[in-house]
């Protein structure tokens, strides 16, 4: 619960919350709210939905004598009142009257055997009692579901006049669909009189809260009422049937995502930060995280070294950009404030030579166009690691608007704290002093380069240019929905470059991701090569052509072709978990040659500390150009070397729970064999990755940049890699479509 949500409801609203019921579920001897759902006690579920609104200093539960488990899990912070005898609802509040009695609010109160409500419909309610000016309000269900919960009754103009329980409905009253579900807020200055009123119901002798409401409505007092829609919120435990129905209702919530709206979190993934724009990433969040980086720059004492910013062709970018060197400037932090949109392998170089403290590219990679974010970089021009992004994320999220220090771009610009310089030429020097430029000249090269709209074209069109290749570029205007789809160089992205490349008789075609650190390319008939085979042949042009030495690292989704290939030339190949810092910090550990991963992105050894599209492109045209040959003739090879390997992935929605319910059921459920494999190993270095005979595997992770689960499999047959993926799932308990 955030300080400000705490700090307005301890003077606004308290809660009681009744968890002194049935003493215990039907068929067990454990209290209700203490029997397990989901792997805590029911009444968890329901003090960290009030915790939403209430803090538990502000919150009563009302428990039985003999309550010293529920105490313990719940702790110490609560206030606790005792009902000694199951005298109904109604009596249970009674119990908490001394916590309200000098309270000047409201009061909030919740049976404990609701675990399912979602905070969304407290929300609803509290919102709705403080805009009606409400005494009461009453939240109910509109439900088709026959349950056993009290009607609501109305008359005529539709203000509520009773609430029936359902022992008590006639047959036309069972009829109603709109349902009382045991959730309330009243204010307690009208709710002790009506307390003292309450009398015992004939039926059963207990006292009835509902019957608090029957009395403020004959008082002609305001009452209310909010609705919720959703049956599955509305189930009270009270048999193990409801237990076992609630657990599937968490289970199906757990495998179908409800997009969160993420106003006001920052969370950085593998690859920086990345949000939808207009909800998580915002203008107003990115000069709080600019704030967070700049008060680690102030800490350390390197606000000399100044910051770096460059940004994409994105909806946003520039502007989330300026925001940004507004707030490093108004912390006295010199700017560099890049002229146009550029490459973020141009940022990591440009970092790197000038030694900024922090160099940032505003941008979303390979995320459809309705993504923005951040990369970051240390001054090495690596990805910041875990930890310092941890502290940086935390930080920005505590600060308001009211902490961001700030001047206008113009006078920053004024004043000279914000440059704009350029490195590009730099940059391009750098690239092709990694390659033999004279023999890419010599061979005369015809290309077709696919930026996808996104930042490569100048770049790219520049570098090939000076190489003396034939140069025809698609997709290179400035479109920031990127055609209508993900700016992310896959298959099913590049049918336009395969038509041209086959169609007009070119030696390749190339495609680089919006922010132009990944690349893929089309061989000379037109057909897409996979990102791991084009990792094989750099690797073999480098090792074998160019005679360099040094082994491999690649990340745990990338093919062990690689291992293979590495072995041929007794070498090591070198596995990391899913980020290019990972891949970076393992090239440096063991001075290898080069980095790549299975989604494109590449480096070799003394080239900059990140994925460099630009230079894979390079790579390609030198590998062509040394060696006389297509792409085709060298991949049959490079194969003839390694065998054949395939991979498969599949991406489905992921949600928290899924991180949570995946992992274990992966360990109890992974044994000796998957299918007829065998199992050699399991890893869980990111994800769990299930190591079978034969270089075969199946991995599933969590993505770090998207919402997503991944669940890949390698095999020597596309069926097999289906059939591996079909057991993994299985095992996970994800249902096959």
């Amino acid at each position: 619960m955030s300080k400000s949500v705490e700090t307005a409801n301890t003077v606004r609203i308290k809660a009681i919350v009744l968890a002194a019921g049935a003493t215990e579920v039907s068929g067990t001897q454990i209290p209700v709210v203490m029997q397990s759902l989901d792997n805590r006690p029911i009444i968890e579920h329901v003090l960290e939905n009030v915790r939403n609104f209430v803090g538990p200093t502000h919150t009563c539960v009302v428990v039985p004598e003999n309550a010293t488990a529920l105490r313990k899990h719940a702790g110490a912070d609560y206030i606790y009142a005792v009902q000694a005898q199951p005298l109904g609802t109604g009596n249970a509040v009674m119990q908490a009257a001394s916590f309200i009695e000098e309270h000047d609010g409201d009061v909030l109160v919740v049976y404990g055997d609701l675990p399912l409500l979602r905070p969304n419909g407290l929300r609803g309610l509290l919102n709705r009692h403080r805009l009606k000016n409400a005494d009461l309000t009453v939240l109910s269900a509109i439900v088709d579901e026959p349950l056993p919960y009290g009607r609501i009754i109305r008359d005529s103009s539709g203000s509520m006049t009773a609430i029936v329980e359902e022992d008590d409905a006639d047959a036309s009253q069972r009829t109603i669909r709109e349902l009382n579900i045991g959730v309330y807020v009243v204010r307690a200055k009208v709710l002790l009189p009506a307390l003292k009123a309450l009398s015992p119901a004939a039926v059963d002798g207990n006292f009835r809260f509902t019957d608090c409401v029957i009395e403020l409505t004959k008082n002609h007092l305001k009452v209310e009422s909010f609705h919720v829609y959703a049956p599955d919120q509305v189930l009270g435990i009270n048999s193990l049937a409801d237990l076992a129905k609630a657990e599937k209702i968490l289970e199906e919530r757990s495998f179908h995502p409800v997009r969160s709206l993420a106003y006001e979190h920052i969370v950085f993934g593998t690859g920086g930060w990345r949000a939808i724009i207009g909800e998580g990433f915002s203008l107003a969040n990115v000069r709080r995280l600019t704030q967070a980086l700049a008060n680690a720059i102030i800490r350390r004492g390197d606000e000399d070294c100044g910051a770096l910013i460059g940004y994409d062709r994105r909806f946003l970018s520039d502007r989330a950009a300026e925001a940004c060197a507004e707030v490093f400037a108004g912390n006295n932090i010199p700017v560099s404030f890049l002229p146009e949109p550029t490459p973020t392998p141009l940022v990591t170089f440009a970092t790197a030579k000038q030694q900024a403290a922090y160099g940032l590219v505003f941008t979303a990679s390979h995320n459809p166009p309705e993504y923005n974010g951040l990369k970051v970089f240390a001054k090495s021009g690596a990805l910041l690691l875990a930890q310092e992004t941890d502290d940086i994320e935390s930080e920005a999220n505590h600060l308001g608007a009211e902490d961001v220090v700030r001047i206008d771009l113009d006078v920053g610009l004024r004043s000279e704290i914000v440059a704009r310089p350029t490195f590009a030429n730099d940059y391009l020097d750098m690239v092709e002093s990694k390659v033999d430029m004279a023999a890419i000249r010599a061979a005369g090269l015809a290309t077709v380069i696919d930026p996808m709209f996104g930042v490569g074209k100048a770049t790219l069109e520049v570098l090939l240019t000076e190489a003396r290749c034939r140069v025809l570029t698609i997709h290179g205007r400035h479109d920031p929905l990127f055609g209508g789809r993900s700016p992310a160089p896959d298959l099913g992205a590049l049918d336009s470059l395969r038509a041209a490349v086959r169609d007009g008789g070119f030696d390749v075609g190339m495609a680089t991701d919006g922010d132009a650190d990944r690349i893929a390319i089309i061989d000379e008939r037109g057909e897409y090569v996979d990102i791991n085979d084009l990792l094989l042949l750099l690797y073999f042009h480098l090792r074998q052509t160019r005679g360099m030495r040094g082994g491999v690292v690649r990340n745990l989704s990338t093919t062990q072709m690689l291992d293979r290939l590495a072995a041929h030339f007794g070498e090591l190949c070198v596995e990391t978990p899913v980020g290019f810092k990972h891949i970076v910090a393992g090239m440096q550990e063991h001075d290898a040659l080069l980095g790549g991963e299975s989604s494109g992105g590449l480096t070799i050894r003394g080239h900059i500390l990140g994925k460099d599209g630009i230079l894979g492109a390079a790579l390609v045209v030198e590998m062509l150009a040394h060696s006389g040959k297509t792409v085709s003739a060298l991949l049959d090879q490079v194969h003839n070397i390694t065998g054949r390997l395939y991979i498969v992935e599949e991406s489905i929605p992921a949600t928290p729970q899924m991180r949570v319910i995946i992992p274990q059921r992966l360990r109890d459920g992974v044994t000796a064999q998957i299918g007829t494999h065998t199992v050699e190993s399991v890893s869980n270095l990111d994800g769990t990755k299930v190591r079978l005979g034969q270089d075969h595997s199946v991995l599933i992770r969590f993505s770090g940049t998207e919402p997503v689960l991944r669940i890949q499999a390698e095999a020597s047959s596309r069926e097999e890699c289906h059939e591996l993926i079909g057991h993994i799932k299985a095992i996970a308990g994800i249902a096959t479509a």
